[in-house]
C-alpha cells in the first residue's frame, strides 16, 4: 500500500499475519522512517540447544550498515517487550542455544558493553542472551543501580579476534556446532567449536590448521537435529564437490578433512585445468599498504608481456572475492592461453571490518588505486603489457571499471563495464540507489565537492584525449537495483565527445534479465561470450577500429 515502501524501494513496515487472512488486513505491529533502508523481523527457536528460548528480532536499517535491533523473548503465554539491543548500530546479531552472538565491526569500549573489556573491531564474540537483555533494558531506562546491577551479570566469550593478516567470514551451525569460515591473506580455514557442557561457553574441536586455496560453504542437514552437514567445496581449477560431513568427528588431535564422510556428487569438469597452476601475489599500492591478488594461468608461463590477461575485481559493501570455480574464464579465456587474475582490493571484506571502510566515501580512492598497483605490478612482472591487459568488473564492479576508463586508460587495452553505476551526481535517485549512500556518500550534500565528483566516471571524460581503450558497456533494459541510464548516458557522452577520434566504444543493452544481466542459460551465454570475445580480440588487434 500508500508508504509501504522505503525510499530505496525496501519494506518499510512489519506486519503480523494471520494464516488464512488477507495480507492488507494484517495489523502493522512496526514502522520504519521512509527515509530508512529497510526493516525485517524473524522468530528464532533455539529450545532444541540445551539453555536456548524462543525470540523475536525485530531489525531498523537506518543505512546499508547500521541498524538498531530489537528484541523479545517469547514465553508461554507470548507476553514479553522488546528492547532495544545497547550495541554499536553497525553490529550484527544472531542467536545460537542460550548464547546471543555479536560480530563487531568497530572497537566496543567498555563502556558501552558495561564490563572492563574492549573489544576489537573484527571480533566475534558472545554473550548470556538474557543477561545482555537485561542490561539493554536497563541501559535504555537509564537507572545507575540497574545498568550496575545488570552488568554485573554479564560474562562475555570471544570466539574470534582477528590478527593483521585474519579474518571472520560468518558461520555455519549444525545442532551442537558452530563452524566458522576464517580467512589469512584470503587463504579459507574452517574451525569448530562445539558447545559446552549444560549448554555452556563454546570449546575449540578442530578444523583446518592451514588456509587453503578454494572456497567451502557449509550447511546443516538438520540443524535442529543432529550435526551432520552438507560441505560444498571449489577452487579455481576444481569444479564443486558435494560431501556429507559430521562435525563431531573433529579433534583437536587431527587436521584436515577428517569431518567428512564421504563424497555424494561432483559437477563435471567444464575445461582442461590440467595445465594450470594456481598462485598468489602481492602488490603494493600508492599508500604502502600490500594487495593481494590470485593469478590462474598455465604452468611455465613465459614472461615476455605478450600473456593475454584479465584483471577482474569488485571491491565493495565487504564482499570478499575467494577462489572458486569460474567456468565461464575457464572455456573463454584459460583455455585459449589467457592469464587470468583477481584483486582483493580494499572495499572488500577480505580483511575484515577495517579493510572495508578504509575505503569508503571520501577514502573510495584506495580502491582505484589497489586495482591500478595490481594492474602495475603484472606489467612489471612482465606477465602482460598495458596493450595485453583486459579488466572486468560489474555492478559495484562496473564502477571501478568505469574508474579505470577514465583515471588510468593507458593502463589497460581493453575495459568491459557491466551493469554499472557511473554517474555519481544522481545515482542515489534511481532505483535502490539511495540505499547506498553509507558506501558512496551524498552527492546532495558537500560529499559532492569534497569527493564524489572525483570518482564519477560521467563526469571525468576527458574530451581532450585522443585515444581511450577498446570498452564494452553491457546492461540490462529491466535492471531494478543499478537503473541502464548510466551505462545508456555514459554511452552516448562517450559517443558524442569521440567523434572523430579513436575511441572505440561498444555497447549492449538486454532488454530481459535484472541486475544479473540476463533472463536464462542462453541469454547468460551470450552476454559472457560476448564480454569474453570482446576483450579477447582487442587485446589480440582484431577489434574494428573507428573510422
Amino acid at each position: 500500500g500508500e508508504n509501504a515502501l522505503t525510499d530505496s524501494g525496501y519494506p518499510r513496515t512489519i506486519r503480523e499475519w494471520t494464516r488464512g487472512t488477507a495480507v492488507e488486513d494484517a495489523p502493522i505491529v512496526y514502522e520504519a522512517e521512509k527515509t530508512d533502508v529497510s526493516c525485517s523481523s524473524y522468530l528464532a527457536d533455539e529450545t532444541h540447544r540445551e539453555g536456548g528460548a524462543k525470540y523475536e528480532m525485530r531489525a531498523r536499517s537506518m543505512t546499508f550498515y547500521n541498524s538498531e535491533y530489537y528484541l523479545k523473548r517469547i514465553t508461554s503465554d507470548e507476553e514479553g517487550e522488546f528492547v532495544k539491543l545497547t550495541i554499536a548500530l553497525n553490529t550484527d546479531v544472531s542467536l545460537f542455544g542460550k548464547w546471543m552472538m555479536l560480530y563487531l565491526k568497530e572497537d566496543w569500549s567498555s563502556d558501552d558493553n558495561g564490563s572492563d573489556r574492549v573489544f576489537k573491531s573484527g571480533s566475534l564474540i558472545y554473550v548470556d542472551a538474557q543477561n545482555f537483555l537485561d542490561y539493554s533494558k536497563a541501559k535504555g531506562e537509564g537507572q545507575d543501580e540497574d545498568i550496575a546491577k545488570a552488568a554485573s551479570k554479564l560474562s562475555y566469550h570471544v570466539l574470534f579476534e582477528p590478527t593483521a593478516t585474519t579474518s571472520y567470514d560468518g558461520y555455519s551451525a549444525t545442532k551442537n556446532y558452530l563452524i566458522l569460515d576464517i580467512l589469512d591473506d584470503v587463504k579459507q580455514h574452517l574451525k569448530f567449536y562445539k558447545l559446552g557442557e549444560g549448554g555452556g561457553p563454546f570449546v575449540a574441536v578442530g578444523g583446518d590448521e592451514e588456509g587453503q586455496l578454494r572456497a567451502a560453504h557449509a550447511s546443516g542437514v538438520d540443524s535442529k537435529e543432529s550435526d551432520l552437514f552438507w560441505l560444498t567445496c571449489s577452487s579455481y581449477t576444481q569444479p564443486s564437490t558435494l560431501y556429507l560431513a559430521d562435525a563431531s568427528k573433529c579433534s583437536t588431535e587431527k587436521s584436515g578433512d577428517e569431518y567428512i564422510v564421504r563424497e555424494l556428487k561432483a559437477l563435471p569438469h567444464m575445461y582442461d585445468s590440467s595445465n594450470l597452476e594456481v598462485s598468489q601475489h602481492f602488490a603494493t599500492s600508492e599508500d604502502g599498504t600490500k594487495i593481494p591478488f590470485f593469478m590462474v594461468s598455465k604452468k611455465g608461463l613465459v614472461l615476455d608481456g605478450s600473456n593475454p590477461t584479465l584483471l577482474y575485481g569488485y571491491g565493495g559493501f565487504e564482499i570478499s572475492l575467494t577462489p572458486r570455480y569460474i567456468s565461464t574464464v575457464g572455456i573463454s579465456w584459460l583455455e585459449r592461453g589467457g592469464v587470468y587474475v583477481e584483486a582483493n582490493i580494499r572495499g572488500g571484506g577480505e580483511y575484515g571490518p577495517d579493510w572495508h571502510q578504509s575505503a569508503l566515501k571520501k577514502n573510495r580512492n584506495k580502491c582505484y588505486e589497489d586495482f591500478i598497483a595490481v594492474g602495475k605490478h603484472l606489467i612489471d612482472s612482465k606477465i602482460c603489457t598495458p596493450a595485453t591487459l583486459a579488466c572486468r568488473g560489474g555492478s559495484n564492479g562496473g564502477l571501478l571499471t568505469g574508474n579505470m576508463l577514465v583515471q588510468a586508460p593507458d593502463l589497460f587495452g581493453a575495459i568491459h563495464i557491466a551493469v554499472p553505476l557511473l554517474d555519481m551526481k544522481r545515482y542515489h535517485k534511481l532505483l535502490a540507489g539511495a540505499s547506498w549512500m553509507a558506501e558512496y556518500g551524498d552527492p546532495d550534500t558537500d560529499d559532492w565537492e569534497e569527493f564524489l565528483y572525483k570518482y564519477s566516471p560521467y563526469h571525468n571524460i576527458d574530451a581532450k584525449r585522443d585515444n581511450y581503450p577498446n570498452v564494452l558497456l553491457t546492461t540490462s533494459t529491466r535492471d531494478d537495483r543499478v537503473h541502464p541510464a548510466h551505462a545508456r548516458k555514459m554511452v552516448k557522452k562517450l559517443w558524442d565527445l569521440g567523434e572523430g577520434k579513436n575511441w572505440s566504444v561498444f555497447y549492449y543493452e538486454n532488454i530481459e534479465g535484472g541486475h544479473g544481466g540476463a533472463a536464462d542459460s542462453k541469454q547468460e551465454a551470450f552476454m559472457t561470450s560476448l564480454s569474453y570475445d570482446f576483450m579477447w580480440r582487442a587485446l589480440t588487434s582484431t577489434i574494428p577500429k573507428n573510422e
